[in-house]
């Protein structure tokens, strides 16, 4: 059975940084595209990145691109997301999910596999 399982999130001052970490318990994991996403109360779940299955394309939304970065070691079936400059609007529940594919994924329906999420809250 896929699990993933993101961890990282937390309260954090405007101006801070936090680090998400999402492992995946996926058979071949480097054959999987990642992607980040985000839904605040009251919003729909958006993509803020995606990469690629060998971590060599990337892709980010225009509000954090910049600040934030994804990355992935496949030897530890990890994808993360660092988070720099952290802005109030940043405040949502945080989710990793798959998607069996080469290239980043950039529709949300097109994923496979979503972990629990994790809850970020920045303060002003």
């Amino acid at each position: 059975q896929v699990q993933l399982v993101e961890s990282g999130g937390g309260l954090v001052q405007a101006g801070g940084s936090l680090r998400l970490s999402c492992v995946a318990s996926i058979r071949s994991f480097s054959s999987y595209a990642m992607g980040w996403f985000r839904q605040a109360p009251g919003k729909e779940r958006g993509l803020i990145a995606a990469i690629s299955r060998g971590g060599d394309s990337t892709y980010y939304a225009d509000s954090v691109k910049g600040r934030f970065t994804i990355s992935r070691d496949n030897a530890k079936n990890t994808v993360y997301l660092q988070m720099n400059s952290l802005k109030p609007e940043d405040t949502a529940v945080y989710y990793c999910a798959a998607k069996f594919a080469d290239t980043p994924v950039l529709l949300t329906n097109h994923y496979d596999y979503w972990g629990q999420g994790a809850q970020v809250t920045v303060s002003s």
